[in-house]
């Protein structure tokens, strides 16, 4: 994916997550660029997770490890940044929103089909 895709990812994510912090209760974002600054502590996170619990337990991953695992994400990301308020709750269905959202979001684009 080149430099550009991975800017329209995070800004696309960042939407994601402020429709989740309008949607769902005890999940609140400050704005716009909190969103952002949220979706890259988020991806770093899951970073740090698949790192050191491998692959099977990714934030993204299907099933409800995966689950739990970007809920436990998404609470913990509070903790690193400011303006975001997470209860465990919100985690919780937060993770159930963006995972809906998920199945509907194609993982490649028609310009990638080389």
């Amino acid at each position: 994916m080149s430099f550009f895709g991975h800017i329209i990812r995070f800004v696309v994510s960042a939407l994601v997550l402020m429709f989740v912090a309008w949607l769902v209760p005890h999940f609140s974002v400050g704005g716009f660029g909190s969103a952002l600054l949220l979706a890259l502590v988020i991806a770093l996170l899951g970073w740090i997770i698949e790192g050191i619990l491998g692959t099977r337990v990714t934030p993204f991953g299907r099933g409800i490890v995966g689950f739990l695992a970007s809920a436990l994400v998404i609470w913990l990301s509070q903790y690193v940044m400011g303006h975001v308020s997470v209860s465990v709750t919100g985690a919780l269905l937060a993770a159930l929103v963006i995972g809906i959202i998920d199945l509907f979001t194609p993982l490649a684009t028609p310009f990638n089909t080389r």
